[in-house]
């Protein structure tokens, strides 16, 4: 039988927690164990836990008492701390999902279709209202597209055992320099692309992607997603972030190189990379739009 490892990062969630559990319990086709990281909660989401651990011997909750402040940072802690050189493979789940049964059994076979090393797919949102949209991820994968975007929710996520060593060893030797990483799917999928690892990034959704005001990145889309992005575009938070795990990884393409200029010609020439830089057509516009915004800011007030 395959032997999967799910990391899981949880922060009061007790309200949805259960479902995500029973839907990673009842997986068909493998052997899976589920580590759960707490950061500290004041919900009843250490006790939830708790119970599903005394019933289930595949589910272990870490030490517990620690504030991470993100996801992110929480994922970290998981992927440095759990041993996971006896499995064949490593998921990561959100904890307020719901998981089609075959989600891990299917990752798994496309990775072996496609020799890739990585798997992660589209997702179908959800809302409490009845809504439902797909998040489509897969478009066709560009030169660049990892300095600036992840292959999708990290939840939907499955790796080998080999490139998830790789990815391991690389934060262990961190240090505390991993605290300035924003977000731990699109680091994998930076880190992974960057070294030369394959990636596939499936057209099929196996999971419900839940909505709700707590998703600290949800499935936003349309004007408001525009605005959003343009309002962090503009205020340069967005490429601190890209320069910051860049620099982290050892990132020296020409995109980073432009950014670190950081002047209005080196601004106008990465707008003129966006079909480079983003996977998606109407994002690949977006990026050339603002880029651009941002290099006539560096022309009228200079850095």
């Amino acid at each position: 039988m395959i032997k999967i490892c799910v990391l899981l990062a949880a922060y009061n969630g007790e309200k949805y927690l259960i479902e995500q559990l029973n839907s990673l319990l009842f997986q068909k086709q493998i052997e899976v164990d589920i580590y759960i990281s707490v950061d500290v909660s004041t919900d009843e989401t250490k006790n939830i836990i708790l119970k599903y651990a005394k019933k289930y011997s595949n589910i272990y909750l870490l030490p517990y008492g620690d504030k991470y402040g993100s996801a992110g940072q929480n994922f970290f802690r998981l992927i440095k701390d759990v041993d996971f050189s006896s499995y064949d493979y490593v998921a990561f789940s959100d904890q307020d999902d719901i998981w089609d049964n075959d989600k891990i059994i299917k990752g798994i076979n496309a990775l072996n279709k496609y020799n890739a090393d990585c798997y992660s797919g589209n997702v179908t949102a959800f809302w409490k209202d009845g809504r439902k949209k797909e998040v489509v991820k897969n478009d066709p994968q560009v030169e660049y597209d990892y300095l600036f975007e992840s292959a999708g929710p990290g939840c939907t996520f499955v790796m080998t055992k080999e490139f998830s060593l790789v990815l391991k060893k690389s934060l262990v030797v961190s240090g505390d320099e991993i605290k300035n990483i924003w977000l731990h799917d699109w680091y994998c999928y930076s880190f992974a692309r960057f070294h030369g690892y394959k990636w596939f990034i499936d057209s099929e959704s196996l999971m419900m992607y839940r909505q709700h005001e707590n998703n600290e990145v949800g499935a936003n889309s349309g004007i408001v997603k525009i605005i959003n992005r343009a309002k962090v575009v503009l205020s340069e938070d967005a490429f601190k972030k890209v320069l910051s795990q860049s620099d982290f990884i050892k990132i020296e393409s020409k995109p980073i190189q432009l950014l670190k200029d950081n002047s209005a010609k080196s601004l106008f020439l990465l707008a003129a990379m966006a079909k480079q830089c983003r996977r998606k057509k109407t994002e690949q516009y977006a990026f050339f739009i603002m880029v651009s915004l941002l290099a006539f800011k560096r022309l009228i007030y200079g850095k």
